[in-house]
């Protein structure tokens, strides 16, 4: 018999797989998701120490697998109103980098785009099982977004 879990489990499950609910957004949700976590980290995170940064990815990471995983049971595979996995492609796009209103900004929309486009290998990380695929293809969108920014930063006058 399959382990089930409490209601209150299941509701801090649901709640953080939809990024405290805005994963239900009935307009863009996957954008409403990100744009949390952006307004989060510019007044959360402003400068993190490299090894914060590492420990902020791994946790965000290995949180957002799970509770992915377990809306993917219930509602299906890459449900719409399961965000989390916005949230840690942000938190790739950013790590490392100043947090800067121009650079977040940036930073959102550099990563939207390259989460909508899903270049290779993206997409085919989409197709792994349960929470991996659902984070995964966003990580990447979040290393290319975090590469564009670097380039961008790089050819700026400083």
């Amino acid at each position: 018999m399959a382990k089930t879990h409490g209601p209150a489990l299941r509701w801090l499950q649901k709640a953080v797989a939809t990024l405290l609910f805005a994963g239900y957004s009935p307009v863009a949700p996957g954008t409403a998701g990100s744009a949390v976590t952006a307004a989060a980290y510019f007044f959360l995170c402003p400068e993190l120490q490299p090894v914060h940064w590492l420990l902020l990815l791994a946790g965000s990471f290995a949180v957002a697998v799970y509770a992915a995983h377990g809306m993917a049971r219930e509602w299906g595979p890459d449900p719409g109103p399961v965000v989390v996995d916005e949230a840690v492609g942000f938190l790739t796009t950013m790590a490392f980098l100043p947090a800067s209103p121009g650079v977040v900004l940036g930073g959102f929309l550099v990563f939207r785009v390259l989460d909508i486009v899903k270049p290779p290998p993206a997409r085919q990380l989409e197709g792994l099982p349960g929470g991996w695929g659902i984070v995964l293809d966003d990580v990447m969108a979040g290393v290319y977004g975090n590469l564009v920014l670097r380039a961008i930063l790089a050819l700026l006058p400083a």
